[in-house]
């Protein structure tokens, strides 16, 4: 068609193409693959964000049986490229985007009815999803870059440490998570700020979205300014035990990070999307912020010392 013309993508199997009619835009989502995650939970989840007065794209029309959606057009400004910008207040942003986050945060629907007219019951974040997430990093990058005799040896051990890391988490899988909560994914939209990509989005721990904002692989910050937004979080949310969810924040900062190298390395090996590639070292650096200033880490820390030796400062 005349009037499709492709844009970025992202790391999914989605296709996204921008449509021009008339004096407007509007967005097709294409998916042949994953179509029920990327097609019908994507939208029902944005369902439940606009219902919540969270601004997402909303559905303009359906074709299921021809793999795709048609969406709101939220332009190209996404908050990466505005803090990009020299001559930026970085941490204004932030502190929109947290205040964002906590009223996310705050959505209590759990379901909603999806274009299909079926309900969409948002799942929990259980232990089960969190181990095999992060056992990505095992099972591509490990896989990748050791020698064949210590593979088997370093997946089984590393398999009983994410464990243990898991069962020390202590707040409750209780709050909307969108699962991807960082400046790529929200858009500035006539001032206000947007939210895309939320497909993943399950109901976990309050301390995930905000690492994810924080220790964000594709957008470096200082130590100094992760601290600050950190702390601007913390004054927002009163009732918090704040040793419980800095122990929280932590192990799933690291655990992300791990799963992120090993979705990385899965994209450039398996999808042919090598530039993932170049994000890896800096994803070894906020995984080591985080490890050698907590005891919790202490087994991680030894185990990856041994077998990443170069990573692992």
């Amino acid at each position: 068609m005349k009037n499709l013309k492709k844009i970025k993508g992202d790391a999914s199997f989605r296709k996204f193409y921008r449509k021009k009619s008339k004096n407007t835009t509007s967005i097709i989502v294409l998916a042949k693959k994953e179509k029920i995650k990327n097609l019908i939970i994507y939208e029902a989840i944005n369902r439940i964000l606009n219902k919540n007065k969270i601004l997402a794209p909303k559905l303009i029309k359906e074709n299921y049986k021809k793999n795709y959606i048609e969406i709101q057009d939220f332009g190209d400004h996404t908050i990466f490229k505005i803090l990009k910008r020299k001559k930026v207040n970085k941490f204004l942003y932030f502190k929109k985007i947290i205040d964002l986050l906590i009223r996310i945060q705050l959505i209590k629907n759990r379901s909603i009815k999806n274009f299909k007219n079926k309900i969409y019951h948002i799942p929990k974040y259980n232990e089960k999803i969190l181990i095999n997430e992060t056992n990505l990093f095992s099972k591509w990058y490990a896989e990748e870059n050791l020698k064949n005799s210590k593979k088997k040896t370093f997946s089984k051990k590393f398999n009983k440490v994410i464990k243990e890391l898991i069962s020390k988490l202590s707040l409750k899988n209780n709050v909307f998570v969108h699962r991807d909560f960082h400046v790529s994914n929200l858009m500035l939209v006539r001032n206000e700020i947007g939210v895309i990509d939320s497909q993943d989005a399950l109901i976990g721990n309050k301390a995930y979205d905000l690492a994810s904002l924080i220790d964000d692989v594709r957008f470096k910050t200082s130590k100094s300014f992760k601290k600050k937004v950190y702390d601007y979080y913390l004054k927002k949310q009163k009732n918090l035990i704040k040793n419980k969810f800095k122990n929280d924040f932590e192990i799933l900062s690291v655990l992300r990070n791990l799963k992120i190298i090993g979705i990385f390395t899965r994209l450039s090996l398996r999808d042919g999307k090598k530039k993932y590639i170049k994000l890896i070292p800096y994803t070894w650096e906020l995984i080591n912020m985080r490890i050698k200033e907590n005891e919790v880490f202490f087994d991680l820390k030894s185990l990856l010392s041994q077998n990443f030796e170069k990573k692992i400062k």
